[in-house]
């Protein structure tokens, strides 16, 4: 069957294999019984403040589960690598798009045995993106640009448990 103009069916239709080169306009609920395979980006777009990405698993063993894998399935993996990032962006008030935080992967040595990964939490700060945590191999580091940012830890009673004042340079317990 070729057809060459516009075709409209009514009703619940079976198709076992379709290949469509052009787009597709949904206008319903979309259900997939089987895998999703894209090899292109994606763009999930919502209205209101609904979820917009649901992982659900309904699994009832003791596993972990949802899980969200992230590979980078590169033929040459090297260290240095970015293996990963998560960006939090939005509009700000002159509504011009910003990223106003975001979590980096990188590899750190990709050696077969002594395999070590870093990660970074970066964030926002008078206008400038300034790291605030910084996961090594052997330390983890926050504040590693030097920004006046405090960093306190509270315990039960106390908001200030221990201090470290970014701006003086001291610590107080």
């Amino acid at each position: 069957l070729d057809i060459s103009g516009n075709i409209d069916i009514d009703g619940t239709t079976n198709l076992d294999v379709v290949d469509i080169d052009g787009a597709v306009d949904m206008a319903s609920t979309l259900q997939v019984d089987g895998a999703i395979t894209s090899s292109a980006g994606m763009t999930i777009t919502t209205a209101d403040n609904t979820d917009t990405l649901t992982l659900k698993s309904t699994d009832a063993d003791a596993n972990t589960g949802p899980t969200l894998f992230m590979q980078r399935d590169s033929a040459s993996p090297a260290d240095g690598d970015s293996i990963g990032k998560i960006s939090f962006v939005a509009d700000n008030d002159a509504g011009e798009t910003t990223r106003f935080a975001r979590i980096d992967n990188q590899i750190s040595d990709a050696s077969d045995g002594t395999e070590d990964g870093m990660m970074f939490i970066t964030t926002m700060i008078g206008g400038s993106e300034k790291s605030r945590i910084t996961l090594q191999p052997t330390v983890s580091v926050f504040n590693e640009e030097s920004a006046d940012i405090d960093f306190r830890v509270e315990s039960n009673g106390n908001a200030n448990m221990v201090f470290v004042d970014g701006g003086t340079d001291k610590v107080a317990i």
